[in-house]
């Protein structure tokens, strides 16, 4: 029997599937209550509407809305695939809604991000966050270091996002670097996943890059993952354009020869055991998907990083 309508408002519980219509009601993600009361939270799924860093195609700030919609078909699944279980029963999530800022005076909206995330994780709530463009990335990695301390990093993408640029530039393509010059996050304990576009530095970061991902099987690629990150806290990232166009076209850098859904998600099935401490998928912009898939994937990407959080708490 299917759940009432508009669950966002008026479930009562914070943990439980929802068998709510998926073409109706208000979209948060995965029906989760619509709700800045942490007290009983254990994860916040926060938007981050921001693209005004974007050196590409614009339209990500509409990827939490996308992303947010696509949910709706993945809220009733009583099992996660590959988990065996539903991290809808055993965390309680709440869909904090969006982050606010003044897109207007761009210089200030870091510092906007950062504070909205620390007051987040000051309760002792984890942190989903879905983008908007890669920089977004930067000030979360500036709230959960200050929280965790020197994190690691898994980082999905299609680039780098370490560019040597002014310390000063809002760019989706340099954070990272930054992060790592600021002691935010070790390189040294972090590794980049699926990258296929060139960089003269890998910064000391560990690479696997798309071709040597083709040739190896998931549970040896994440074992060297786990390996390196080792225990400790660590932050994971996804840009959809880590996935090749044609399973992920809605996205504004698309790269071809990126990954397929199926081995995106066995890698992050096999990363189970990892002290992940915050996560963000990003990069999704609805206005060039096609037929919503690229909104679909993020938001199965973003479940399969929720069944990693809870696996750890189980």
């Amino acid at each position: 029997m299917s759940s009432p309508p508009d669950q966002a408002m008026l479930r009562e519980s914070l943990k439980g599937v929802t068998e709510e219509a998926t073409y109706g009601g208000i979209l948060s993600f995965m029906r989760r209550r619509y709700t800045r009361d942490l007290a009983d939270a254990d994860v916040a799924v926060l938007g981050i509407p921001f693209d005004l860093a974007t050196t590409a195609r614009p339209g990500s700030r509409f990827g939490p809305r996308g992303v947010r919609e696509a949910s709706a078909s993945l809220a009733w699944e009583r099992k996660a695939v590959g988990w065996g279980f539903s991290p809808l029963e055993t965390l309680a999530i709440v869909d904090y809604g969006d982050c606010d800022f003044d897109a207007g005076h761009p210089a200030g909206v870091p510092d906007e991000i950062y504070e909205c995330a620390r007051q987040i994780l000051a309760t002792d709530t984890a942190l989903l966050s879905i983008g908007g463009d890669h920089f977004v990335s930067y000030p979360l990695l500036r709230a959960h270091a200050e929280k965790h301390g020197e994190l690691s990093l898994i980082h999905f993408d299609a680039h780098s996002d370490t560019w040597a640029e002014d310390s000063q530039r809002i760019d989706h393509g340099t954070m990272f670097y930054h992060a790592a010059q600021q002691g935010l996050i070790s390189p040294a304990h972090s590794a980049q996943i699926g990258l296929r576009t060139h960089n003269d530095s890998d910064h000391g970061f560990h690479i696997f890059d798309a071709p040597a991902v083709h040739d190896m099987k998931p549970a040896d690629l994440a074992a060297q993952v786990k390996g390196i990150v080792g225990d400790r806290p660590c932050y994971l990232t996804f840009d959809i354009d880590c996935l090749d166009p044609s399973f992920a076209p809605g996205t504004g850098t698309p790269v071809v020869g990126g990954l397929s859904t199926h081995q995106a998600m066995q890698i992050l099935q096999h990363l189970k055991g990892i002290n992940l401490v915050g996560m963000d998928v990003v990069e999704v912009a609805p206005q060039y998907d096609v037929g919503a898939i690229t909104s679909l994937a993020a938001a199965t990407v973003a479940l399969q990083q929720l069944c990693l959080f809870a696996s750890a708490r189980q």
